[in-house]
């Protein structure tokens, strides 16, 4: 299972859905950066210093957590190696 690092723009609902799909999930406000008006360089910085997935979401709102979840999960098992990779997960529609 996939490594995520997500901002404060993703619902806790999405990653509660991806935690129990098996995904080793941090957030933001896990680490205390929740609210901090963070860089985007540096939110980038983080993740890839501790070797995870940035999920941002930063377009338009789903309020279908678990199939938002879901189509994160079937994008990360689609690819064999995630590094230096940008994959956009749409929602249908």
């Amino acid at each position: 299972m996939a490594r995520f690092y997500t901002n404060e723009n993703i619902p806790l609902q999405v990653v509660v859905e991806l935690r129990r799909l098996g995904h080793n999930v941090v957030s933001s406000l896990d680490v205390g950066m929740a609210n901090s008006a963070v860089p985007d360089a540096d939110v980038l910085a983080f993740a890839v210093a501790n070797g995870r997935i940035l999920l941002t979401h930063n377009r338009t709102f789903d309020p279908d957590f678990c199939r938002q979840a879901q189509r994160i999960d079937d994008a990360v098992g689609a690819e064999p190696e995630m590094a230096n990779k940008l994959v956009r997960v749409n929602r249908p529609g």
